[in-house]
């Protein structure tokens, strides 16, 4: 009589993995955002980014907020390839989102890239098919969360779900009237902006944006911790990239306190959560 063999054991639907594929795509992302963020961050001077980047950015404020998204960014893929899926699940469709913005921004403002340059052809690479890989990825890796929390969790008090809420709406919007109607925004902003640059600082505001609303709807503390990391690594660089370009900040507008006083109410808050939310967590007060 033959035996029949045990099939190799496929991974648990619910099994909270980071699939292999979705590995690979983090792992393939890094290098490029490591050099992006080293090119804008430490050279971001027009002339620089003329000669070394994908298109010329004016002023370097611009160039240094890019630049502190894709620090945030590396610190996030960073983690999907240590953690568990549902630790860093909302951040995927904030990427996506982002990236397919900037591949947009890319072909209506064609005539302000260098095409032929390795850094416009690393830049139009990416964004012309990273949207479709990272929502393949959510979408692929999406039946892995078991949808509970950790052993040593905690989930979200009310207060903090509101908060995060009420910061995915504004930024969401702001974000997306940028992009959408630049030069509703560009005569109040509080450095000089182009329909390009203003659709790119848009991009940037959806990333907080869809974060906030995607935790807000999850609740799990476990599942906020990367991304709220991430995202007050990124407001630490752009303040520092205020405190390097103080001077193309029109200081005289209202606009310019607004935006370092709102990143700074927005650093404080998410310092506050990882510190008070994650020693509950710790101490197991609400799993």
């Amino acid at each position: 009589m033959i035996r029949a063999q045990p099939s190799p054991s496929l991974p648990h639907p619910r099994d909270d993995r980071v699939r292999p594929a979705t590995r690979r795509l983090a792992a393939f992302v890094l290098p490029f955002l490591i050099v992006a963020f080293a090119l804008l961050f430490f050279w971001p001077a027009p002339g620089d980014t003329e000669r070394l980047f994908a298109w010329t950015i004016r002023p370097p404020m611009t160039a240094m907020m890019l630049a502190a998204a894709y620090l945030g960014g590396i610190l996030f893929f960073v983690q999907v390839l240590r953690q568990r899926w549902h630790h860093v699940a909302a951040g995927f469709p904030a990427v996506g989102l982002f990236a397919g913005l900037l591949g947009i921004a890319t072909v209506l403002h064609w005539d302000r890239f260098h095409p032929g340059h390795v850094s416009f052809i690393a830049w139009a690479g990416l964004y012309f098919t990273t949207p479709f890989l990272v929502l393949a990825a959510w979408w692929v890796n999406r039946t892995a969360d078991p949808g509970t929390p950790d052993e040593r969790d905690l989930v979200l008090p009310r207060g903090w779900r509101l908060l995060l809420a009420c910061a995915g709406v504004v930024t969401l919007a702001l974000g997306l009237l940028l992009f959408l109607r630049p030069g509703t925004l560009i005569g109040v902003w509080p450095w000089a902006l182009t329909p390009l640059t203003a659709r790119v600082v848009g991009a940037l505001f959806t990333l907080p944006g869809v974060v906030g609303l995607s935790l807000a709807r999850d609740g799990r503390w476990s599942a906020a911790r990367v991304l709220l990391q991430a995202q007050a690594l990124g407001i630490v660089a752009i303040l520092v990239g205020v405190a390097r370009d103080r001077a193309s900040l029109d200081w005289g507008q209202a606009a310019a306190w607004w935006f370092v006083l709102g990143l700074s109410a927005m650093l404080g808050f998410c310092a506050l959560a990882l510190v008070t939310l994650d020693r509950r967590a710790r101490r197991g007060e609400g799993a």
